[in-house]
């Protein structure tokens, strides 16, 4: 596990600046601190800094092939990396390190472009073919592993990358210019899809593709997707076959995607939170002898967010060795520092215990398993069951009157509850039909976004439009044909909101304490299999992830499986009209909101006045926008 940076440009100017490269490394020491490496050749620079998992000593970065043509900078891991080596060495390969980063380079120089398809893991790394003066850029299928890129139109054509943007704002021709549908995608969905970023001309790689610089043009092709073509590569097909048989392959597929997840010559543990997704990763650790395991929850203060007593029970149940932390809102003084560890706006709450069970953890082992991905693959989410109902005919003729009824009275305290769930079901009729589950994943609507947004900021958007049009996201839908229903929305999380909200949390807060972060429900072996399993044994009536619950019997406590799902949140709704008041106050006051011109300052002073007197629950917006204040001020005011 790493962060890597570096440059590539024709053979038109100066040679890359090994200093440069330095200080672009220094951005990112959190994600290494164990190492740093540069390497320069003319018109090409790589900058790693490392983590050290495998091959502690001698796994020094960046690496090359025997005769030092091939150089290439990783972050990550590649878990079959022993079994690639066998055969790399009977191909005629010769090794000088025992770590997966010097795999990559032999199996280029084996397969070429089609080194991809053999690598299991997650990674993103970057290599320079001196041969062919070619620079190849590779990301995982899933996106568990960041790279952002830009490309300076000068006489040089610099490419500039990393695996966070700090790393590329270093570079002195790099603009800092805000990217106008970065923030309308923020402030609606809380993220920035792939591959936009916050700045204009700057760039996430997506997810399961990689990059090709040659002669100062960058060319991006898609090595990986769920399709029918990859399905039809699978042996065993669920369709047709007993439950017990799918239960069974479902069941071996994850232990064995555990298992390999194990590799490490450095101590590693668990995140457990007690949901289903971090118990069962915690079981089949047990079930693969790993002893004592090494387990770590957060909890808080307010009953209904607390979740450890079910993470106690799975402790007990397979003799963990567990630690705790409870998460108090003087936790709030992280903030700032937490935005700036993103980079980028991000308005998923989740990212203060995340940062906190990190930190916790790091101070015992340097590698985590976390269950992360569980419910984008077997459709965990309440969002899921909302979309399903919203299909039925009686709801749909309900869907007109609901939300304007429901937003007459007051939400509920509690963290969800009854009430406030109904609430936040009808407000997801208030978009679009044909957006399917994305409507109760939306956090402005489109007369709120005419309403916030100012005059000059529309014009910049060049008109308020529909989201289902606007890339990204308009090139996911027409790919829904080729699931069923239940499937189809899994297929938009896991292009979507998996890759650019959970990953990014999971990487940016664990790697912020230099905690390596392993995520084996979405191994792309599992996806592909999972994506076999029709959608109506994953949303079963209205029961959430039902063929996992079922496989899962044989591992765990009743309690764990079918207790209600709360999600890893916070009581910012509490905070924000208590601790976290006058730091809202302060970046949301009307003479800082019409300095920067983006926004209106009445709908912003409805929303808070709304949200204080306890009468609407604006948090979701009131957060978001606090978070794009602060990140405002330490990113683009000079």
């Amino acid at each position: 596990m790493c962060g890597i940076c570096g440059i590539a440009k024709t053979d038109n100017g100066e040679p890359v600046s090994r200093s440069l490269l330095s200080s672009m490394c220094a951005t990112i020491v959190h994600r290494g601190p164990d190492d740093e490496g540069i390497f320069v050749q003319n018109n090409v620079g790589l900058g790693v800094r490392r983590l050290s998992i495998i091959d502690v000593e001698g796994g020094h970065q960046p690496l090359s092939n025997e005769d030092g043509s091939v150089w290439v900078a990783h972050n990550g891991e590649i878990y079959n990396f022993p079994e690639l080596r066998e055969e790399l060495i009977t191909c005629g390969h010769t090794f000088k390190t025992r770590t997966d980063t010097e795999t990559i380079v032999h199996s280029y120089e084996e397969w070429g472009e089609h080194c991809f398809q053999k690598f299991r893991g997650m990674f993103a790394f970057a290599l320079w073919d001196d041969r062919t003066k070619r620079l190849l850029v590779g990301r995982d299928r899933m996106g568990i592993k960041p790279f952002y890129y830009t490309l300076i139109e000068n006489k040089e054509r610099t490419l500039v990358f990393g695996s966070e943007l700090k790393t590329i704002l270093v570079h002195p021709d790099v603009k800092r210019a805000l990217e106008p549908q970065a923030l309308d995608l923020y402030l609606t969905f809380e993220y920035i899809p792939e591959p936009l970023s916050a700045f204009q001309n700057i760039y996430k790689l997506p997810a399961g593709t990689f990059l090709i610089y040659e002669r100062g043009k960058i060319h991006i092709e898609r090595y990986w997707d769920v399709n029918r073509e990859q399905e039809e590569e699978v042996s065993t097909k669920p369709h047709g076959i007993s439950l017990a048989s799918i239960e069974d392959e479902l069941y071996e597929r994850l232990k064995e995607s555990v298992k390999a997840r194990l590799l490490s010559d450095v101590p590693l543990g668990a995140f457990l939170s007690g949901g289903i997704d971090s118990s069962a990763i915690v079981g089949l650790m047990h079930e693969l002898g790993v002893s004592p395991i090494k387990t770590f929850s957060i909890g808080f203060e307010d009953a209904t967010y607390n979740e450890l007593e079910h993470a106690r029970r799975i402790s007990q149940k397979f003799h963990t060795d567990h630690e705790e932390f409870i998460l108090k809102p003087q936790a709030l003084e992280l903030t700032e520092k937490l935005i700036r560890h993103l980079d980028e706006p991000f308005g998923d709450f989740s990212i203060f215990p995340t940062y906190l069970v990190s930190k916790m953890a790091r101070s015992h082992v340097k590698v985590i398993l976390s269950g992360d991905g569980g419910d984008e693959l077997f459709a965990g989410y309440e969002h899921y069951q909302a979309q399903k109902l919203s299909r039925l005919p009686l709801v749909s003729f309900l869907s007109k009157p609901m939300p304007a009824v429901l937003r007459k009275l007051p939400p509920s305290s509690k963290k969800k509850g009854l009430w406030n769930k109904l609430r936040r079901y009808a407000q997801g009729f208030e978009h679009p039909q044909d957006l399917r589950h994305f409507r109760w994943m939306m956090f402005l609507n489109q007369k709120e976004r005419e309403d916030l947004y100012s005059k000059d900021f529309r014009h910049e958007l060049e008109g308020i439009k529909p989201f289902h049009t606007i890339p990204p996201l308009d090139k996911l839908y027409p790919q829904l044909d080729r699931f069923d229903d239940i499937n189809g929305e899994l297929y938009l999380d896991l292009r979507s909101y998996l890759v650019d909200d959970i990953l990014v949390k999971v990487d940016r807060m664990s790697m912020a304490t230099s905690l390596e972060t392993r995520v084996p429900l979405i191994d792309h072996k599992v996806v592909e299999y999972v994506f076999q399993i029709p959608g109506h044994l994953k949303l079963k009536g209205m029961t959430t992830k039902w063929i996992f619950k079922k496989t899962m019997e044989r591992l765990l406590p009743p309690q764990n499986i079918y207790r209600s799902k709360e999600g890893f949140s916070i009581p910012i709704k509490h905070w924000l009209r208590n601790e976290l008041k006058e730091l809202m106050l302060h970046y949301l006051s009307e003479s800082r909101i019409r300095d920067a011109g983006l926004f209106n300052f009445g709908p912003i002073k409805h929303k808070i006045d709304r949200h204080m007197q306890g009468r609407e629950n604006y948090s979701h917006q009131l957060w978001a926008l606090l978070v794009f204040e602060i990140w405002r001020e330490n990113f683009l005011k000079s």
